[in-house]
């Protein structure tokens, strides 16, 4: 623990006069009883308050200590901690095109690959995992970390409604997804680079295509998994008129055979979820990749710290209140 304002601990210096006036001036102004010859009490035993007569004095010089401590900002002190944990790199891409929107999973696709992925990340804490999300257009939502609140924060903004009110191009680019996410882990030095692509759709946007991303990713050593999400046929998807929402069933095409050559390339696997239990035991399955040992430096911010000297400082002025007039009342 740390002090902000230290120099408010040159106020103890005023507790000096203090017990000085107290112990040499304050008793020549107490009441006293005169008496001929007080030989006869000088063995009388002490009463239990004449021994504690000076408590009181005590407990208001412990109160000025505590709320000069409160003055000077007490803090815990900022910290860095250095840990060897075991874990892979993990980027997750997450297609975000409005056709994520189709509730063939519940409640729809997108909540879905939500749930999972937060379930995914919470299970391993040590792993620097990364986020990636696309649609007609690619880029990183939150770079690999460890700070997994952080990352989950990140995840549940995420909403189908950025192609759809326009902020980027509405489609699928699984060639871009892709890319941005090896563009994240090809400097990672981890013994196990891995990647999990999950998309509703074809190929049909973007400037590189998933084949060429997937030998890319090939060639910095990184395992694509993919997953294409949806059922075999059609599913209801909430088309918005005027009024309310309307369902029509919209046709899945999945393109499996590319999303089974990209994990192929890589050595990896490609799996197929219908529904949502199928999709979380894709996830279990991927859970159970090879770990390897990573330096971990974690930092922890300082906060103000004066509660527990506030709650002392309460307390010791109430005790003395107590003492003063109750136990060690004096009459006039």
């Amino acid at each position: 623990m740390i002090f902000a304002d230290k120099e408010y601990f040159l106020l103890l210096v005023l507790l000096v006069p203090y017990i000085l006036w107290y112990f040499l001036y304050r008793k020549n102004s107490e009441p006293t009883m005169r008496m001929s010859d007080t030989y006869m009490y000088r063995d009388v035993p002490k009463s239990w308050r004449m021994r504690i007569v000076n408590l009181p004095m005590l407990l208001r010089c412990v109160a000025f200590v505590l709320l000069t401590c409160i003055l000077a900002r007490p803090q815990t002190s900022n910290s860095w901690d250095n840990k060897q944990v075991e874990g892979i790199d993990i980027m997750l891409v997450m297609d975000v095109s409005t056709s994520m929107l189709a509730e063939d999973l519940k409640p729809n696709r997108m909540e879905a690959a939500k749930n999972v992925a937060a379930e995914f990340i919470s299970d391993r804490p040590n792993d620097n995992i990364g986020l990636t999300i696309f649609a007609g257009e690619a880029f990183t939502q939150c770079p690999m970390t460890t700070d997994h609140v952080s990352l989950l924060n990140m995840l549940h903004t995420v909403r189908t409604d950025i192609s759809a009110r326009g902020i980027i191009a509405d489609g699928t680019a699984i060639g871009m997804g892709l890319a941005n996410a090896v563009s994240r882990l090809k400097d990672s030095k981890a013994k196990s680079k891995v990647i999990i692509l999950l998309t509703d759709g074809s190929n049909n946007m973007g400037d590189i295509s998933p084949l060429t991303s997937a030998q890319i990713a090939k060639s910095f050593g990184i395992r694509v998994y993919t997953i294409g999400i949806g059922t075999n046929r059609v599913a209801p998807y909430p088309m918005p008129v005027a009024g309310g929402v309307q369902y029509v069933n919209i046709p899945v095409e999945i393109d499996t055979k590319t999303l089974s050559n990209i994990a192929a390339t890589t050595d990896a696997s490609f799996y197929r979820a219908t529904n949502n239990a199928e999709l979380s035991r894709i996830y279990k399955d991927i859970d159970k990749l090879e770990k390897t040992k990573m330096n971990v430096t974690k930092f922890s911010k300082r906060y103000e710290a004066f509660m527990p000297f506030a709650i002392a400082l309460i307390v010791v002025l109430l005790a003395e209140i107590l003492l003063r007039n109750v136990v060690l009342r004096r009459l006039p």
